[in-house]
């Protein structure tokens, strides 16, 4: 395949119809690994997302969104089937709710990619819903296993929705063995792991790939990457902030970028990447790519306070 791509994004690429109040909705393009897709590909790295969408206006909107970030469609299939909806009610916490039996989403068919697409290929990360949601789970964690298999690094972030629950654990722990770069948060943690601690869950997955980079995120109270016996921390850089969706996405695509175009840098950098990455995202409204300037700018900000 001409022109392959370095890094691919599996899963989902949804519709957010959020509530604004009364009977007025508006949608939103998103889905968490395509989130990650296109921050990717915003910061310079030759990134396909591999999924499928619907033939309809919501379908189009996830299209013509991929197109306008630079991802490669090549591996973006679109199907004759609903789109995947992530229905937002209003409060705080937010509640939401999916509505996507037999939806596009769920026939996504690695089979159908064209030849030799994964010649090039260096990471391929994976998460979000469609690790919850069959056949599609099987069919992306049977593709990761192919994948490592072929020196493909794989990153991981499970991104807990409310129908992650008991059901989810296998996959959980296949996919955390199988991962170079998990990422997890606080409140996936306190989710994936209801009766334990922040730390002993930390603890449970870390003990899944002890090799393994480990991104934890804690919103504004910074964030912590280990890796083997080392750990850093961090803080976020200070930004006039206009919204907080789509920064966690962002983060696992700055450490991304950082372990894949400056591998020797020390794991202090790399989580400044991350967490300048997602900062940058939060300049702007919605799950919109940090722009590869404000990213370098706060990278720039947090490497000079520990220099």
């Amino acid at each position: 395949m001409h022109d392959a791509p370095l890094m691919l994004c599996a899963g989902e690429a949804l519709t957010d119809m959020i509530n604004q109040g009364g009977e007025q909705w508006v949608s939103r393009v998103g889905g968490s690994t395509w989130n990650v897709a296109r921050a990717l590909a915003v910061l310079g790295e030759p990134t396909a997302f591999a999924g499928a969408i619907s033939r309809d206006r919501f379908g189009d909107a996830l299209w013509a969104a991929s197109e306008a970030a630079g991802l490669d469609l090549r591996l973006l299939q679109r199907v004759e089937r609903s789109p995947l909806l992530a229905v937002v009610e209003q409060g705080e916490p937010a509640r939401y709710f999916f509505i996507g039996d037999d939806s596009a989403d769920l026939h996504f068919d690695p089979a159908a990619l064209p030849d030799g697409w994964p010649a090039a290929l260096r990471w391929a990360h994976f998460g979000g819903i469609s690790l919850a949601r069959e056949p599609l789970a099987s069919t992306l964690v049977a593709l990761a296993r192919q994948l490592k298999a072929q020196g493909v690094a794989i990153s991981y972030d499970p991104n807990y929705r409310n129908l992650m629950d008991e059901r989810y654990a296998p996959t959980l722990q296949r996919m955390a063995a199988l991962a170079d770069v998990i990422k997890v948060s606080d409140d996936d943690l306190r989710g994936l792991f209801p009766g334990l601690g922040l730390e002993a869950a930390l603890q449970e997955v870390r003990a899944f790939n002890p090799a393994a980079h480990c991104l934890l995120t804690r919103g504004g109270q910074g964030a912590s990457l280990f890796h083997g016996a080392q750990r850093c921390d961090a803080r976020p850089p200070t930004v006039e902030m206009v919204d907080t969706v789509g920064a966690g996405d962002a983060s696992v695509a700055g450490l991304l970028h950082s372990l894949a175009r400056h591998p020797g840098r020390r794991l202090q950098s790399h989580l400044h990447a991350a967490l300048a990455a997602g900062s940058a995202a939060c300049l702007q409204a919605g799950a919109t790519p940090p722009q590869p300037a404000a990213m370098h700018r706060l990278f720039e900000v947090l490497e000079g306070e520990v220099s």
